[in-house]
């Protein structure tokens, strides 16, 4: 069921390439499905295109795709984003970082001329919030920081939220691709969206946070009988 949601919205975003564009590619199960499509097109059209990975994770597929990769510097325009997300709002706002690229993942989406989400029915949620909020921090003085934070958070209506610096399944901390942390914040409900974006992005030691707040162009929801195209 899942699987085959997030197959729909991929399928749907390939719509969206077109010969000689520069596309920045997600990170995440959805994503992935992009990326494979996206070296079928390019292979069975013939196509000049040339793409932007957001990890690590998105360059080894990439790479295996045979799509061209370049670096973010190589360019001056990125045509087209496609990127998963954790939780998409009615407004389009998003919850992203669950795999732990969420800085690189805004630097290519804000950059970009079109940012399209694809998601499964499951992502479509009312309010954000559900989800743990992924806040990137600095390694040093972490403590200080998972401590203003928890502060913050206290003073903005979220008293005795759980904090928790992520690990894999080897006990180690999780790492972004630029060696950061990742504090996941389980919040229950985020009813200032902007609002806790400005204020997170505000605590030094905060690298940047999961919320990506008016950002999306177009998301588009895998559903059991097809898609769900918002424009934003």
């Amino acid at each position: 069921m899942s699987t085959s949601q997030k197959e729909r919205a991929a399928l749907a975003a390939l719509e969206l390439v077109r010969d000689g564009m520069t596309i920045g590619l997600g990170t995440g199960s959805t994503a992935a499905f992009f990326i494979e499509g996206l070296g079928r097109k390019i292979r069975e059209e013939g196509l000049e295109i040339e793409a932007i990975p957001t990890s690590q994770a998105s360059d080894a597929l990439a790479r295996k795709a045979g799509i061209e990769l370049i670096i973010p510097d190589e360019t001056t325009v990125i045509d087209l984003d496609v990127d998963g997300a954790d939780e998409v709002s009615a407004e389009g706002h998003l919850i992203k970082g669950g795999g732990a690229a969420l800085l690189r993942e805004k630097i290519i989406a804000r950059a970009a001329k079109q940012f399209v989400v694809i998601a499964d029915e499951s992502k479509s949620v009312t309010e954000l919030g559900a989800f743990p909020l992924p806040i990137e921090i600095e390694q040093f003085g972490f403590a200080l920081t998972v401590r203003a934070l928890r502060d913050m958070l206290a003073g903005e209506g979220h008293e005795g939220v759980e904090l928790s610096l992520r690990h894999n399944e080897e006990g180690s901390f999780v790492l972004s691709d630029g060696g950061n942390f990742i504090v996941d914040a389980k919040l229950g409900r985020i009813r200032e969206p902007v609002a806790l974006e400005s204020a997170l992005n505000m605590i030094p030691g905060v690298v940047d946070c999961g919320l990506f707040i008016g950002m999306a162009d177009q998301v588009i929801i895998g559903t059991a009988d097809g898609i769900d195209t918002r424009r934003y």
